[in-house]
C-alpha cells in the first residue's frame, strides 16, 4: 500500500498545492526569468541591466511609443500611419526573437499592448487614447501590490519565498515581513505615481507628444532604481552563504 493510500485509509487527505503557493511559484519563476534571483551571485548593476532586458529590452519597450510620437509630429493627423508604424516596430522585435529561437514573451507582450493601444486609437480617432491601456495597467499593478502589502501577502515576499526555497516561512519572520511590506508599497507607489501624473494630463487634453515624453521619463528611469533597491534589500535579508574552508588534513 502506498503512503498516499495509507494516509487516505487513516483519514488524512492528500496534500494539495494551496493557491498562495501556486502564485508564489508563478511570481518566482517570472522574477527568475527577469534575472532577479537572490540566490545568484551577481552585482546590482548586472541584475538591473538584465531586468531591463539589456539594450534590446530597452529599445523594445521605448521604440514603439517613440515611433508613434515622432510619426504624429512629422505627419500630423495621420493616425493610421502612426499606428501602423508603431505596431510594425513592435512586430520586428517579435519576429527577430522568433527567428533567433529566443523566448518571445517580452516582445510578444509588447506587441499585444501596442496592438491594443493602436486599435483603440483607430476606433476612437483620438491619438491620446493610445495611453489608456497603460493607465489600466498601472491601476492593476498598483492595486495588486498595495492590496498584497496590507493583506500581509506581499507579492515581493511570495516571489522571494519561492526563489529561496522557504515557501511561506518568511511570513513568520517579522523583519522579512516588514521589508517585503515596504518593498510592495514602493512598487505600488511607482504605478500609482505614474497614474496620478499622467491621467490628469490626459483628462486636461495635454499635447500627445508632451504626455508621451512624460510616460517615457516615468518608465525605465524610475523602474531601474527601484529594481536596484529591491535587489539590495532582498540580498540584505538573504546574504550569500560563504563556502566553508576545507579543514580536512591531508594524509
Amino acid at each position: 500500500m502506498s503512503e498516499q493510500e495509507r494516509g487516505e485509509v487513516e483519514g488524512e487527505q492528500p496534500q494539495e498545492t494551496r493557491p498562495s503557493e501556486s502564485l508564489s511559484a508563478a511570481l518566482g519563476q517570472a522574477a527568475r526569468r527577469a534575472g532577479l534571483d537572490p540566490a545568484e551571485d551577481a552585482t546590482t548593476g548586472k541584475v538591473v541591466w538584465k531586468a531591463m532586458g539589456g539594450v534590446r529590452g530597452i529599445v523594445e519597450s521605448v521604440l514603439p511609443l517613440l515611433v508613434f510620437l515622432v510619426s504624429l509630429t512629422v505627419w500630423r493627423d495621420q493616425l493610421v500611419l502612426a499606428v501602423v508604424l508603431s505596431v510594425a516596430a513592435a512586430a520586428v522585435f517579435t519576429i527577430a526573437r522568433l527567428a533567433q529561437r529566443q523566448a518571445p514573451s517580452a516582445a510578444l507582450g509588447g506587441l499585444i499592448a501596442v496592438g491594443v493601444a493602436g486599435a483603440l486609437v483607430l476606433f476612437t480617432g483620438r491619438a491620446e487614447d493610445n495611453f489608456i491601456p497603460g493607465f489600466l495597467t498601472n491601476v492593476a499593478y498598483g492595486s495588486a501590490f498595495l492590496i498584497s502589502a496590507f493583506a500581509g501577502w506581499s507579492l515581493i515576499g511570495l516571489a522571494v519565498g519561492f526563489l529561496m526555497d522557504e515557501g511561506l516561512a518568511w511570513r513568520q519572520d517579522r523583519r522579512k515581513r516588514r521589508v517585503f511590506f515596504w518593498l510592495a508599497i514602493m512598487w505600488a507607489t511607482l504605478f500609482i505615481a505614474r497614474l496620478a501624473v499622467q491621467f490628469p494630463m490626459w483628462l486636461s487634453g495635454t499635447d500627445v507628444q508632451v504626455l508621451g515624453t512624460v510616460k517615457l521619463v516615468m518608465g525605465i528611469p524610475l523602474f531601474a532604481p527601484l529594481v536596484a533597491v529591491t535587489w539590495l534589500a532582498v540580498r540584505a535579508l538573504y546574504p550569500p552563504k560563504k563556502a566553508e574552508p576545507d579543514t580536512r588534513e591531508s594524509l
